[in-house]
């Protein structure tokens, strides 16, 4: 029977891990639709408190009226005693008490809706100020789950493509050395292109007996013959 009792425990320690591992991973969304919850819940106080001052307006208004209507009795009730005639005032005075029960009662129910209505507007307010910082702490979380979601995709893919960017580092060096190889053909060739461009001129200012001439053995000969014909 304790094993039995054991095993009920663990399973019921399994439960509520696996519990929490639902609630946690779905926290966001959980807090979310109970923030939707409150605003429905607000939304429904906020109707009953119209249907409240509602209330409270019309029992204002009834108690005003039986005032005015006190008021307006006693008046009658006076001119009867000024009158002599008692037996009418004294019923005009009757009328007088219930009125001033009926404002008695008109009376508590306007200071109950007065202050039901008083605190369901506080009520609101407080509850509209605790959603508002909500959805704040709401949207904060949103960003920042963005956030590390987009990080943990970035850190996974350089970990799981560490090779791949190995080889096109080397793709890379070998795109630039292709390059390198190209650039240095091309300039060799231009500057085989440009001595070869001036070794033709120079040839041509040769022939033409300008610039610096070169001394054959011929040249020799005929100014060593002309030195001696001279002496």
């Amino acid at each position: 029977m304790s094993i039995l009792n054991k095993l009920m425990t663990a399973l019921r320690g399994g439960a509520r891990e696996v519990g929490e591992q639902i609630v946690d991973a779905n926290s966001t969304r959980i807090f979310e639709q109970e923030i939707k919850d409150a605003e429905n819940h607000l939304t429904k106080a906020k109707r009953e408190l119209t249907d409240v001052m509602a209330k409270e307006m019309q029992a204002n208004r009834e108690v005003d009226r039986i005032k005015r209507s006190i008021t307006e009795h006693e008046g009658y009730a006076t001119q009867a005693l000024q009158q002599g005639n008692e037996a009418l005032a004294l019923e005009v005075a009757e009328k007088i008490a219930s009125l001033e029960a009926e404002l008695a009662e008109q009376q508590s129910a306007l200071d109950s809706f007065s202050a039901h209505a008083q605190r369901l507007k506080e009520l609101v307010k407080k509850t509209e100020r605790q959603l508002a910082d909500y959805q704040r702490q709401l949207s904060m979380v949103k960003t920042t789950e963005s956030v590390q979601k987009a990080t943990a995709t970035i850190t996974d893919s350089f970990a799981s493509s560490n090779s791949k960017l190995m080889n096109a580092k080397d793709s890379l060096e070998r795109i630039k050395q292709r390059q390198q190889n190209f650039d240095d053909k091309l300039k060799a060739s231009e500057q085989l292109q440009e001595e070869n461009s001036e070794k033709s001129l120079m040839d041509k200012l040769s022939a033409a007996g300008i610039g610096e001439q070169k001394t054959s053995a011929n040249s020799v000969l005929d100014r060593l013959k002309a030195k001696n014909g001279a002496e």
